[in-house]
């Protein structure tokens, strides 16, 4: 079936489920525990030929093709089938809709996670015992549960504390020899008129972000506390300004010579 296409936050949501189904699936094609088989004769060891094992398979690059192919398959199926709310959840969402939070707790309600499971395509469960990862139909709920449950563990995680962030470059001119400093994208000056005014969450409000001293400065010249708190409170949204990449491209080329 044909795929509609992905915006950039549902680009992130799939390529993090994809992620959740990538590992089941290669856990029990590449490392599943050989089923034990009936004693051979000399002769029959003699004569038979040997088998591929798993690290053959990791070792051969059109199978690790075939591989990726067959996760995107999966997972791409599977994803597109969940209900909308669910195909883009996050963090904020879920902070936003307490009733959103609860249908998607980890783990799932029952009643949830029956209603996902009857919307999957009937290919996938034919795909996975074709590949040897199902036994039957019956067994896709034990397969699916844990994938899910982990989409959204990974969905709904809170953003790192600011601390944890640091970059190893000025995240304006990408000098990455120059000591760094932390600017709070929403100023803490006006925190109060942030939520008050409802210009963002409050969980928002500790973003950061590591600038070199001489960019820092030139953020906070280019425009005041509000307007960076409205308008200015991503670094990808800065570097929309033309100032800010001009400035860029300039300070970047700055180099202390050594002493």
């Amino acid at each position: 079936m044909s795929q509609p296409s992905l915006t950039a936050g549902d680009q992130s949501n799939y390529g993090m489920f994809r992620d959740c189904v990538s590992g089941p699936v290669i856990q029990k094609l590449l490392f599943a525990p050989a089923k034990p088989v009936k004693r051979k004769t000399a002769r029959e060891r003699k004569n038979s030929a040997a088998k591929p094992s798993a690290t053959d398979y990791l070792g051969a690059e059109d199978e690790a093709g075939d591989l990726a192919d067959f996760v995107d398959y999966i997972a791409a199926e599977i994803f597109f089938s969940l209900p909308p709310d669910l195909q883009t959840l996050s963090y904020p969402a879920a902070q936003r809709d307490s009733h959103l939070a609860q249908r998607y707790m980890d783990p799932l309600p029952p009643a949830t996670l029956e209603l996902i499971l009857s919307a999957i395509p009937l290919s996938v469960s034919d795909s996975l015992q074709t590949y040897g990862l199902l036994e039957d139909g019956s067994c896709l709920p034990r397969f699916f549960t844990p994938i899910i449950n982990s989409y959204i563990t990974s969905a709904t995680a809170p953003p790192p504390p600011w601390s944890t962030t640091r970059a190893s470059a000025c995240e304006i001119c990408d000098r990455s020899w120059i000591n760094l400093t932390y600017h709070h994208l929403i100023p803490k000056e006006v925190h109060a008129k942030v939520i008050k005014r409802g210009w963002h969450e409050e969980w928002m409000l500790n973003s950061v972000a590591w600038l070199c001293g001489a960019c820092h400065r030139f953020v906070h010249r280019i425009a005041g506390n509000e307007e960076l708190a409205r308008e200015w409170w991503t670094v990808e949204r800065l570097l929309q300004r033309e100032d800010v990449r001009a400035w860029a491209s300039w300070v970047g080329r700055v180099r202390w010579k050594a002493k």
